[in-house]
């Protein structure tokens, strides 16, 4: 990891990646196609290498404090939404995914399993696969098993490889053995 949150790390450092983390996510949040019910963003890519890159304690920690930032109004979502409203939408499983998706990614980061990139793939594809898992079901809940399996899940799966593999790709060359 670049950044691991322990110890020894200086509160200086672990602010810098903080916010450098946030401006990451609100930058990704931009990079959107429009979709009904949920749009597709760069969203996914960010999470999982925040997770990769600071590891799980920092990677979950400053992806809730995106989400707080978003939620209490600062245009850090998709298309530049935000507000409370995103997370009670056919969005919010998505969202309350993201630090779960960071925090699993940094965990198996943590243990050496992105310092390569096929192993990285996996564990990518693995972050993907929580925010899919968690979003879809949270959509079902609000429109129905057949229209989140449709809109929710199956248009995102292509993104989520290709996304996977470009986290990858720059976690394995980031991260050393």
């Amino acid at each position: 990891m670049l950044f691991p949150l322990s110890a020894s790390t200086g509160f200086r450092t672990t602010g810098i990646a903080l916010v450098a983390g946030i401006g990451a996510l609100g930058l990704a949040s931009r990079i959107a196609i429009p979709m009904v019910p949920v749009p597709i963003t760069g969203q996914t890519l960010v999470v999982t290498l925040i997770g990769a890159l600071y590891g799980p304690r920092l990677g979950m920690f400053t992806v809730v404090a995106w989400l707080i930032a978003a939620a209490l109004g600062l245009p850090l979502l998709a298309e530049g939404a935000s507000g409370i409203a995103r997370f009670t939408g056919a969005t919010g499983g998505y969202l309350i995914a993201f630090p779960f998706a960071a925090g699993l990614v940094g965990y198996l980061a943590r243990h050496g399993h992105c310092a390569r990139s096929g192993p990285a793939f996996a564990v990518m594809l693995a972050g993907n696969a929580v925010c899919l898992a968690i979003g879809t079901v949270w959509l079902a809940g609000q429109k129905g098993a057949g229209i989140a399996i449709q809109a929710g899940l199956l248009p995102f799966v292509p993104g989520a490889i290709i996304k996977s593999a470009l986290a990858a790709l720059i976690a394995s060359r980031l991260i050393r053995p």
